[in-house]
């Protein structure tokens, strides 16, 4: 009988591990305003390719002409940025400090000077990063088969 309510304790003990570990991911969409997104032309200031997710931070100069400086967060981790292509060395060469960039950012419900990455894109207008750039498995799957 002891044996059974040991068990059953262990057994409880164990699913609240697993479960408490499954919450602990945070919810990154719930942070962030994508009704209130922008777009602006800024200086990147740094790239961090790290985990959970990479960030940037960059220099805006708002309407009065005051520097501010705020940073974003990519909601792809680095592996689903390596499955379409972007690699640390890539980030580093294309967002280097004091590269000029186009950056669309959900700013944080909370306030403050921190946001949610949509899409970076350089000059040019050419995407560099993007929340809805395919990863390559899911363009495989999409196209017709002969």
């Amino acid at each position: 009988m002891k044996f059974r309510a040991l068990s059953r304790t262990f057994f409880g003990a164990c699913l609240a591990a697993a479960a408490m570990s499954a919450l602990a991911h945070h919810g990154t969409l719930v942070s962030y305003d994508r009704d209130k997104q922008w777009t602006r032309e800024v200086v990147v200031t740094r790239f961090n390719y790290a985990n959970p997710h990479p960030q940037i931070f960059f220099d805006l100069t708002d309407d009065a002409g005051n520097v501010v400086h705020w940073s974003g967060e990519l909601l792809p981790n680095p592996a689903g940025l390596l499955r379409v292509g972007w690699t640390k060395a890539r980030s580093l060469q294309a967002l280097a400090p004091g590269t000029k960039i186009n950056i669309t950012i959900a700013p944080a419900r909370a306030g403050g000077v921190v946001g949610l990455v949509i899409r970076i894109r350089n000059l040019e207008g050419a995407d560099l990063v993007s929340d809805s750039i395919p990863y390559p498995e899911a363009a495989a799957a999409a196209a017709p088969q002969p």
